[in-house]
This record gives C-alpha cells, sequence and structure tokens, in this order.
C-alpha cells in the first residue's frame, strides 16, 4: 500500500474514498489533525464543567431537548442513546458501503467541530485498517436527524456491542476486541451523538453509486455505438456542428464519443449512399439521451464531493462559548440529486431496450430474432423480455423518495429527508441497468457478427473480441443466461470500458474530447 490520505487535512474525493475502502490507500490522522480534535474536545469537557446548557451534550434528544441531564449522567446519555438508537432492520449493507461509513464519519469528524475524544476517533480508524466492519440493517433511517439507526448499528462495536465482519465471519463485537486485546471505547459528553447524526449512511450509497454510474454511462456509449453499427445507423447526429448550436456540455461529450468510436469504420463507409433518411430515435437521439443522464451523474458527483468533506453532526462546537444546534445532519442535499440520478440510470436502460428491441425485428438486413434459423430456434427472443422487465423495474423505483415526509420524533423531526432510500433505490435501478447494459452487448455483438467481412472502428472491434473471448456467436439456442452472466461481469466489473480506453489511447483516439475533465471521476 504505497497512497495515504490525510483525514481531515486533504479534500476526500470519491475516488480516495473507495480507494481507502479497497485498502489500496491508507488514511491516516496527523498530530495537526488530532491537534484540533482534542481542542474541540477540551470545549465539550467546559460546557459540561460550567453547566452551560447545550444540546446533546447535557440535555436529552429530539423531544426531550429541554430535558436537563446532570453532569454525572452525561456519560451514560451517550451511551443509551446508542443502544436506543440501534433499530434498523433489513438484511445488512454490502461490506464496503459500511467502510465507506466509517471512512466519511473519520473525515467529518476529524475537521474538529463534533467534540470527539481523539481516543474514539483512533478507535474508528483501527476498525478500517484492521477490517474489522460492522454490521449495519439497511433499513431505518428517514436521513434527517442525520442517518441515526443505521449509525448507531455502526459504531455500536466501539461500546463492545453489536457484530462486526471480521476474518470473513459474522461475530459478536465484544468477542473480536477480546481477541484483539483492546477494551471498550469509553465515550464521553457529546460523542454518542456526534457519532450517529450525520450522513454517512446517505452519502456512502452515493459515493459508490457515483462510481458505478460513471462506469454505466461510459459503457452505454460503446454498447450504443456497437448496436449504431449492427443495424447500420449513421453517425451524421454526431457532428458536433449540431450539437454547438445546443450546447449541453453532456450531450457535447457523447456525440463526441460517439463520433471518435465510429469514425474510421469500414461497416459504417458501406452504407453512405443507402438512402435511409433518419434513424429511429434510440440511435440518433444518444447524445441527448445519454449527454441528460451525464449531466445528472455530474451533478450527484459534485454535490457528493462536497458532501464528503462536510460536518454534517449536531450541535456544532466551535468554542466553549459558541456552539450551534442547527441543521447540518439534514440529507435534502444529497437526496434532491440521488432521486435525480436515479431517473437518469432508469433512462440509460430505456433506450438501451430499445436498441435490444431493434436488433430482433429483422430490420436493416438482420435476420429475424438475430438467428439464422428462427423458428426452430427462438434465438434472442427472450433476453428481450429481461430488459422490458428490468426496464419497468426500474421505472417503479423512480418514485423519487425525496417527496416524501414522515414526521418523527414526536414532531420535533417535523420534514425528513428519506434521502436513504434515494441512496438504496439508486443502486438498485444500477444493477438493473448493468444487466440491461449486458443484455444490449450480447444483442450488438451477434449484430456485428452478420456485417462480417466487414470491420467496425478500432474500439469497437477490440470491444467486440474482447466479448469474444467469453460469449461465442450463436448459431442456434442455447441457455442465454449464461453469456448474460458472462457479460454482465464485463460490464459491472468495467472490464469493457477498460478495454475500451486502452484500445483509444493505442491509437492515440481521444473519446472525450475538451469534456473529460468536466466528467470524469475525482
Amino acid at each position: 500500500m504505497s497512497k495515504v490520505f490525510h483525514y481531515g487535512k486533504e479534500t476526500l474525493t470519491v475516488a480516495t474514498a473507495l480507494d481507502i475502502a479497497a485498502g489500496n490507500t491508507k488514511g491516516v490522522l496527523t498530530p495537526e489533525v488530532m491537534a484540533r480534535v482534542r481542542t474541540s474536545h477540551d470545549h465539550v469537557q467546559a460546557i459540561v464543567q460550567e453547566h452551560t446548557t447545550v444540546y446533546g451534550i447535557n440535555t436529552g434528544f429530539g423531544p426531550l431537548c429541554d430535558t436537563k441531564i446532570s453532569e454525572e449522567d452525561t456519560r451514560a446519555l451517550q451511551y443509551n442513546i446508542l443502544q436506543s438508537h440501534s433499530v434498523g432492520v433489513g438484511a445488512p449493507i454490502p461490506e464496503e458501503i459500511a467502510r465507506l461509513m466509517l471512512i466519511t464519519k473519520v473525515q467529518a469528524l476529524a475537521q474538529g467541530y463534533s467534540g470527539v475524544n481523539p481516543v474514539t476517533l483512533e478507535r474508528i480508524v483501527w476498525h478500517i485498517d484492521h477490517y474489522v466492519t460492522p454490521l449495519v440493517p439497511e433499513k431505518g433511517s428517514v436521513g434527517a436527524s442525520g442517518d441515526l439507526a443505521p449509525l448507531s448499528h455502526l459504531f455500536l462495536p466501539l461500546i463492545g456491542l453489536g457484530d462486526v465482519w471480521y476474518r470473513d465471519a459474522k461475530l459478536p463485537a465484544g468477542d473480536v476486541l477480546r481477541q484483539e486485546g483492546l477494551e471498550p471505547v469509553v465515550l464521553g459528553p457529546k460523542e454518542g451523538l456526534a457519532l450517529i447524526n450525520g450522513t454517512q449512511f446517505i452519502l456512502s450509497f452515493a459515493t459508490k453509486a457515483v462510481a458505478r454510474l460513471h462506469n454505466a454511462l461510459e459503457a452505454a456509449d460503446v454498447i450504443g455505438a456497437m448496436s449504431l453499427e449492427g443495424l447500420m445507423g449513421t453517425a451524421k447526429p454526431f457532428d458536433p456542428r449540431l450539437h454547438a448550436i445546443r450546447p449541453f456540455a453532456g450531450n457535447q461529450l457523447v456525440a463526441h464519443r460517439l463520433d471518435a468510436l465510429l469514425r474510421g469504420s469500414e461497416i459504417m463507409a458501406s452504407h453512405v449512399d443507402c438512402g435511409r433518411v433518419q434513424d429511429p430515435y434510440s440511435l440518433r437521439c444518444m447524445p441527448q439521451v445519454h449527454g441528460a443522464s451525464r449531466t445528472a451523474w455530474q451533478h450527484l458527483a459534485s454535490l457528493t464531493e462536497i458532501e464528503l468533506n462536510a460536518v454534517t453532526d449536531n450541535p456544532i462546537i466551535f468554542s466553549a462559548t459558541d456552539t450551534i444546534s442547527g441543521g447540518n445532519f439534514h440529507g435534502q442535499p444529497m437526496a434532491l440529486p440521488l432521486d435525480y440520478a436515479t431517473v437518469a440510470a432508469a433512462e440509460l436502460g430505456n433506450i438501451a431496450d430499445r436498441r435490444c428491441y431493434m436488433m430482433i425485428e429483422g430490420r436493416y438486413g438482420l435476420p429475424k430474432l438475430l438467428i439464422e434459423d428462427a423458428g426452430l430456434n427462438s434465438g434472442f427472443m427472450i433476453p428481450q423480455y429481461t430488459t422490458a422487465a428490468l426496464v419497468t423495474e426500474n421505472k417503479t423505483l423512480c418514485f423519487p423518495a425525496s417527496a416524501d415526509s414522515v414526521p418523527t420524533s414526536l414532531g420535533q423531526e417535523d420534514h425528513v429527508s428519506m434521502g436513504s432510500i434515494s441512496g438504496r433505490k439508486l443502486m438498485q435501478v444500477i444493477d438493473n441497468l448493468e444487466y440491461i447494459l449486458a443484455i444490449e452487448l450480447l444483442y450488438a455483438t451477434q449484430a456485428i457478427d452478420f456485417r462480417r467481412p466487414l470491420k467496425s472502428a478500432p474500439v469497437i472491434e477490440a470491444c467486440h473480441d474482447h466479448v469474444r473471448e467469453y460469449v461465442s456467436f450463436a448459431k442456434k439456442d442455447r441457455i442465454f443466461a449464461t453469456d448474460i452472466a458472462a457479460l454482465h461481469q464485463l460490464v459491472s466489473s468495467g472490464s469493457l470500458v477498460r478495454v475500451a480506453n486502452e484500445t483509444a489511447a493505442a491509437h492515440q483516439i481521444n473519446l472525450n474530447g475538451s469534456y473529460e475533465k468536466q466528467f470524469q471521476l475525482s
């Protein structure tokens, strides 16, 4: 592990957060940051000793904010809040997401506005470094007073409670601490509240979704270009002059990518004078549709990076005499872009399904159902049923969770974001999208084979060859689920996009033009 990231000192990006979660980068706490954290912790101690009334330090929580807590009970209060708020239900979230929650919480606490003990912060980093990952149920957060339930489960292991993943086994946290020769952390005033107030559940889903959706967008352009070649479509709608007079950057990027992917294709050159006036929308409107989804991705990515470096707990400690009980924990700033990105991801699947359908219709010189002996063979009829099912499932997931709010905490928390649901739904839609793109890739490579001996452009040929390493041309019916699973792996792992990018670089093809920085994954 050669890379190092300094929590609380450097800007945390999506790529860096994922690298730390994967163990490729080590996150460290510098003496400078720890001094800042210690100062904030000292402010809290002074508040307790001077009996200044500050929410969550010496008062109850939520609707109990007017209930004063004695100095001797302020410690017990922090243990009680972790236990009472651990009410999550459902399956555990993926371990990677839980690790991202730990990482993003450290980055927030390391800013020095939360009043936690440096020892507590060091223990969280220990959990990250030693892959002792808390089990966090997927449901139970309304995304407003912070992600209270999931964050409570995340930090139960600090006090020796809850369960963790440890060496690929699910074990009680207390047993693991004893095995590692560690005692539970002793929480001080405000620490429990600082741990569970925040948007780290929402944020961690957003962080992973930004990376996954970026890969899907890159793959959708490549696969869409392959489909266009199989259907003998035209590249004229990707002319930069057309998009200069409607200059949405996402549209311009996709148009440039498609033009670059198709330039020099023998298949394209073979039908220049075919007399076809224009292609259906799912081919010629790829810049507009894929481009709009790019714009939504960019919006989510930029806001996610802000949140990755934000302080989202409550109250905020500026000094022993200056605290603010505000609403930085409210998930609305992330909930809205997550819902927007969910629609954007679903739309990529919608248009891909239409291209799949077009390729089995028997149009433009392709055999019906993309197979030579249709009748005896059903050919590629049924994979499109799967895309149709997945597209519809995605549509049902597009209702914006952020449009709803159910008051909680006896009305004290009377507007909530539901952003946790937005994040989980986006991941479900991307799951489905990756399968839809895999099926389109299955169809597109089959269609291109019917254009032989003509060749496409270099990147498309390389991607076609990459597919054929795993899935052969279909001359008759077989279990296509096996092919779909193999191609899903190529899409979801980023393998297809990697081949496209490496081939483009080898042939000095600039796939992203002047738009790369604007839409790159930071």
